[in-house]
């Protein structure tokens, strides 16, 4: 058996392999509801094999939302559709996860095809959005509503409310998204926090919201559950978030209960000259690995079953996160064991085209 076919068991909740779907923006509800596209995009990612499917990020509020079609759970009425969807995961052999999310100053903007750049307040599908601080992510973006002290309380209601509502709709795996310049990474960053008082100046203030969030998820979910934090392990920015304050963080979120770190990078500086290739951010899970003592994750251009399986192998990640790569074949995990030698059980309606 290869490395990348083992198992791995986190608190109680066991993967069959080493292989998760990331999540990733379909950009295709209507009000934050779920529907077939995203039963079958997601379901057939666990019908293709993957140890661990994970959602969109999945917006905490309304104004949380990156853009006006992005998956919600900020209402009950949310979550039918949700069940059907880790229903249908969890019976075809994968386990559900779930990454909670609020876009901060990144919200209100147009699906990719239609742009991608902000939709001003004014405009009937747009929104005011928060922040940190009232610092744009583009210059000519309208500057978010620096958070006081009520919005930053009920940012975090509002994540404690929709972990409750995760777990009604059946999701195993919880994670927060803290990373790619959305709200968290904007708290973290010294390039767009530049508050004055608990929640910004110094590394443990800036971190203060990611950690009091972190302990009220962990607070909600069963203790047999395991919870991720997805980072932004760098900002490839001089005078911005660092791979540094990366393991210093993790080192101090292990001791809060999380389990694993996703370690994405980026996304929080706009015109950041980044040096992308594959595998490019595997050395950032590899040094958090490694110094903060923690599992982590490995995103990041991870194309081939056997760039998956060296990473696995050498010690440099505990999990690989693949995305576009699912994008191009949502049976990667079948097609990669029988690329390394791996006897992997298929689904009976599939058995058929097995050799």
């Amino acid at each position: 058996m290869s490395y990348l076919f083992s198992t791995l068991t986190i608190r109680d909740i066991q993967l069959k392999n080493r292989i998760t779907v990331s999540p990733m923006c379909q950009y295709s509800s209507n009000d934050g509801f779920a529907n077939d596209w995203h039963l079958v995009h997601l379901g057939s990612r666990a019908v293709g094999g993957a140890g661990l499917v994970f959602t969109e990020a999945m917006a905490v509020s309304p104004e949380g939302r990156i853009s006006p079609d992005d998956l919600g759970i900020w209402k009950d009425e949310h979550l039918p559709m949700l069940k059907r969807i880790t229903s249908f995961i969890e019976a075809n052999g994968s386990v559900p996860g779930v990454q909670l999310a609020h876009a901060g100053r990144k919200a209100s903007v147009h699906r990719p095809w239609e742009g991608g750049r902000q939709i001003p307040p004014t405009e009937p599908r747009g929104w005011q959005t928060v922040g940190p601080s009232a610092i744009p992510f583009w210059e000519t973006d309208t500057p978010p509503l620096a958070l006081d002290q009520a919005g930053i309380q009920k940012i975090k209601a509002d994540f404690m409310a929709a972990t409750h509502r995760a777990l009604e709709a059946g999701f195993k795996v919880i994670e927060l998204h803290a990373a790619h310049g959305y709200l968290l990474h904007q708290f973290l960053s010294p390039m767009s926090n530049q508050r004055t008082d608990e929640y910004g100046g110094t590394f443990e203030n800036r971190i203060r919201l990611v950690l009091e969030i972190t302990e009220a998820i962990r607070s909600i979910i069963p203790q047999g559950y395991p919870l991720f934090v997805r980072i932004s392990a760098t900002d490839w920015t001089e005078g911005g978030w660092t791979a540094d304050d990366s393991v210093a963080l993790s080192a101090i979120l292990k001791t809060k209960g999380v389990d694993l770190i996703d370690c994405s990078t980026g996304g929080n500086v706009p015109r950041v000259k980044i040096p992308v290739e594959p595998g490019y951010q595997v050395p950032f899970a590899e040094r958090i690995k490694n110094e903060a003592g923690i599992l982590t994750g490995a995103v990041g251009l991870i194309r081939t079953a056997e760039q998956a399986e060296a990473i696995i192998a050498g010690g440099q990640a505990d999990l690989v996160l693949l995305a576009r790569e699912f994008l191009r074949d949502p049976y990667f995990p079948l097609h990669a064991a029988k690329t390394l030698g791996d006897d992997i059980k298929w689904p009976v309606q599939y058995e058929r085209a097995k050799e």
